[in-house]
């Protein structure tokens, strides 16, 4: 059970298959156009639809949600169907708004996804900071993911969530073997209301984690879509391209897919 097939939704939403299971992640499945209000005067624009709908995506086991309350990383079409889709992995806060088959978990915190006749997925919230110092109170909270199983080549499949590359991120690099990278990139800002400061990591950021980390391989999502996103992937993958990570960096185009031994 180590071949993991990864299927670019677009935005964060990636379609996990591994050993049976049908993991997505961060569902994002409304029509482009709509404005999104994120608090304290932040908005965004969706620019692009999914590059396959929800009624073409097929049975989905479960859901890894980041954060609730941001509609980039979960949409009103895609909360509408969490109770068809199994167990949606959150925050604390999200489970308990969200309600339903909703497992809360804070930073560190593990749980596991099991059924009968598959392989037991053990997984671990890890920390983000949705942006720069003592934004928390306004960004709320949000957690990544790590996915460890048995058979594993590399080590532990970690979905970072949204955040920017701060100290409790960086305890993921000495207290878990990661293999694989599901990385949020974007360099989020809202220009107009608070400058220069960065609500999501940067290429640059997302660089100097690959490098702490040292994964067998990454893939970037979560750097176009929607109009708060400041660095796409023609400004983030020269970054990479002349980082000693390059050759472990895999973009995916919406719509994509790709089987990598994890």
């Amino acid at each position: 059970m180590s071949d993991t097939r990864f299927t670019h939704i677009g935005g964060p939403t990636m379609l996990i298959e591994v050993g049976g299971w049908r993991i997505l992640t961060d569902p994002t499945f409304d029509p482009p156009g709509r404005r999104y209000f994120f608090g304290w005067g932040t908005t965004s624009r969706k620019l692009v639809g999914p590059s396959i709908s929800a009624a073409d995506l097929g049975p989905i086991d479960a859901v890894l949600v980041s954060h609730h309350h941001h509609g980039d990383n979960l949409d009103p079409s895609a909360q509408a169907l969490l109770p068809t889709w199994g167990t949606t992995f959150t925050t604390r806060k999200a489970a308990i708004k969200l309600g339903g088959a909703s497992v809360g978990l804070a930073p560190w915190e593990t749980t596991t996804l099991e059924a009968p006749g598959k392989e037991t997925i053990t997984i671990t919230a890890t920390p983000c900071r949705h942006g720069p110092v003592g934004s928390d109170p306004i960004t709320g909270p949000v957690v990544g993911f790590s996915l460890a199983w048995d058979g594993q080549e590399h080590g532990e499949l970690w979905v970072t969530g949204d955040t920017v590359l701060y100290p409790a991120l960086r305890e993921v690099a000495s207290r878990l073997r990661i293999g694989t990278m599901v990385l949020h990139l974007g360099s989020v800002r809202f220009r107009y209301l608070s400058g220069w400061l960065r609500y999501s990591m940067d290429a640059r950021e997302g660089a100097e984690l690959v490098e702490l980390v040292k994964p067998h391989q990454v893939v970037p999502v979560h750097y176009e879509g929607w109009s708060h996103f400041q660095q796409g992937r023609d400004a983030a993958e020269p970054i990479f391209d002349t980082s000693t990570s390059a050759d472990r960096v895999t973009w995916l185009d919406p719509g994509e897919a790709v089987t990598l031994p994890v």
